[in-house]
């Protein structure tokens, strides 16, 4: 491993920057997730001589709510004032948000690639951001978020992003409406319409930059009976095996508001860090992977290692069972 490991503090002027949108970020989410039980209207309509009250869907569907009754006035008055509320909130927190955007980037907050960004953006907005975690050297910028600092540049290089696929998890109709029709890669394409996939690689799409977006999945017991393609789309992802991908599955879940370096938020879904540490000790021992790649691994590992100790110290790997004794023996002693 390389011991000159270091990590720069984040100005304090931007880390009361990143605070303060994280907080508009979280508080606009919470707005959407609140609206989306309002999504459709209310309305009164006039049948056989009587009023009834009926509630609309964005699909098109509708359903009765009762005669006009004071009891059902009140709903409508109520569903009415509600919407109203929820829609000028989100309305105000999401111009609260484009101002922050701007002061992240004027105060150099983030460095996160910005299809990065849109990526995890196009992921929630498809309601797919519970169905794919963030792995590899891009997990890096949620663990030095929450740290707040910066760790080298060189440990942090990359053009391609990870995306481990959860295909045990079963999808809302919602979201199985959404890849029926699109297909992930047609969620890329919305960000970026030069995203294709590679001919010799159906589970890697890359656009114009070269920037990369594999679908990985595990490869334990039982994934020959999971579904391997993302959609039934003839040009959609496939998803490639990875080993020991059933460890980052079922390690907790690490989330973090991250920042690109124009401004834009978005949430990475990523493994504990612990996780992260782990799996990349064992990569950087296994004699089947590119030296190359298991020095960087080897590096990664002492990265986040350090960060734990010095900025998370209430993470204890002894709560981390999900990996074999002879990988948790590779950390140091001083840490086990």
């Amino acid at each position: 491993m390389d011991d000159r490991i270091e990590t720069v503090e984040l100005p304090a002027e931007a880390l009361r920057q990143y605070i303060n949108a994280r907080q508009a970020f979280l508080a606009l989410r919470e707005a959407q997730t609140a609206a989306q039980a309002y999504r459709g209207g209310m309305i009164w309509r006039e049948q056989g001589g009587r009023t009834y009250l009926v509630r609309t869907a964005p699909t098109g569907s509708q359903k009765g709510m009762g005669a006009r009754t004071p009891e059902t006035e009140a709903i409508h008055a109520s569903f009415v004032t509600r919407k109203a509320a929820l829609e000028s909130r989100r309305t105000h927190l999401a111009k609260s948000l484009d101002t922050h955007q701007r002061l992240n980037k004027a105060l150099f907050v983030g460095r996160v690639d910005d299809i990065v960004v849109a990526t995890l953006n196009a992921l929630h907005q498809s309601g797919l951001e519970h169905n794919f975690t963030v792995v590899g050297t891009n997990a890096l910028y949620a663990y030095e978020a929450k740290a707040g600092v910066r760790v080298e540049e060189r440990h942090l290089a990359t053009n391609d992003l990870d995306l481990l696929w959860d295909n045990r998890r079963k999808l809302r109709l919602a979201v199985q409406q959404e890849l029926s029709e699109h297909g992930l890669l047609g969620i890329l394409k919305r960000i970026d319409k030069s995203f294709e996939l590679r001919a010799d690689q159906p589970y890697t799409a890359i656009n114009k930059d070269g920037f990369e977006v594999d679908v990985l999945r595990r490869l334990g017991p039982g994934s020959d009976r999971e579904p391997a393609r993302l959609s039934g789309l003839e040009d959609d992802f496939w998803a490639v095996k990875a080993r020991n991908a059933d460890w980052l599955l079922s390690a907790p879940k690490f989330h973090q508001m991250v920042v690109s370096s124009t401004g834009r938020m978005a949430e990475m879904v990523t493994v504990d860090p612990r996780a992260f540490v782990l799996f990349k000790l064992w990569m950087a021992q296994d004699r089947l992977r590119d030296p190359l790649k298991r020095t960087r691994d080897a590096n990664q590992a002492k990265v986040v290692l350090k960060l734990i100790e010095e900025r998370m110290p209430d993470l204890s790997f002894a709560d981390i069972r999900i990996f074999p004794n002879e990988v948790a023996g590779l950390l140091p002693a001083a840490t086990t």
